[in-house]
């Protein structure tokens, strides 16, 4: 499973792609918003970091509007996936900039039936949200579940992006389902290292190794 990091900070997005943990990144107008930064350039700096697909949303609601602001992002960098919501006139625009080469990650996705929808529409991405589903009664999971199955059922290619990753228990369930990718905040990635046994062997391999009186080097 790839892992995409849901944020606009690029102090984050740098240190976990050092470590090798990152495919690339998802953005959007809160999270552009909470780094108080210009949007083209803040997206132009993400781009430069990761190799992988970065996510920038366009904010018109009208096919034309949308158009026209997809052509200033994908202009930005090659690896740019333009973001757009799960609405006709959204569906129309990824139909137009996949047609065109250009990678499209449908947003805000609630239900299988409009993840089917995006997959004809020729989608890059598929983001269903996760958390939000769950929040409001749904099984986010199952949601998960439904669409790979339907995805499967039919070999669409478009990538299956669990998002609204509120835990670790989100992103084990989301690969034990076969999702594609998973994006979730860089406080949700690093939690996923955390084992207190972890802890308490480390713990335990120093107090001996104080016994011994060495050094390495």
């Amino acid at each position: 499973m790839k892992f995409f990091a849901d944020t606009a900070d690029v102090n984050d997005i740098r240190d976990l792609a050092e470590a090798g943990l990152l495919d690339g990144v998802t953005t959007n107008p809160s999270l552009i918003h909470k780094a108080g930064r210009d949007f083209i350039e803040v997206v132009t700096e993400i781009c430069s970091i990761v190799d992988g697909p970065v996510s920038a949303e366009v904010v018109a609601l009208d096919y034309v509007g949308m158009m026209r602001e997809a052509e200033i992002l994908r202009k930005i960098a090659g690896n740019v996936a333009v973001k757009v919501p799960l609405t006709i006139d959204g569906l129309k625009t990824c139909k137009s900039l996949t047609d065109d080469g250009t990678m499209v990650n449908v947003t805000l996705c609630f239900s299988a039936n409009q993840a089917l929808l995006a997959a004809k529409a020729g989608a890059t991405f598929i983001s269903p949200f996760v958390g939000r589903h769950d929040d409001n009664g749904f099984d986010g999971m199952q949601l998960i579940g439904d669409i790979r199955l339907i995805y499967d059922n039919y070999a669409f290619e478009t990538e299956i992006l669990v998002a609204s990753v509120r835990h670790p228990i989100h992103v084990l369930e989301s690969a034990r389902i076969g999702a594609d990718v998973m994006t979730a905040p860089p406080s949700v990635i690093r939690q996923l290292v955390k084992h207190p046994l972890t802890d308490k062997g480390i713990e335990g391999f120093l107090a001996d190794w104080a016994k011994t009186g060495q050094k390495i080097g």
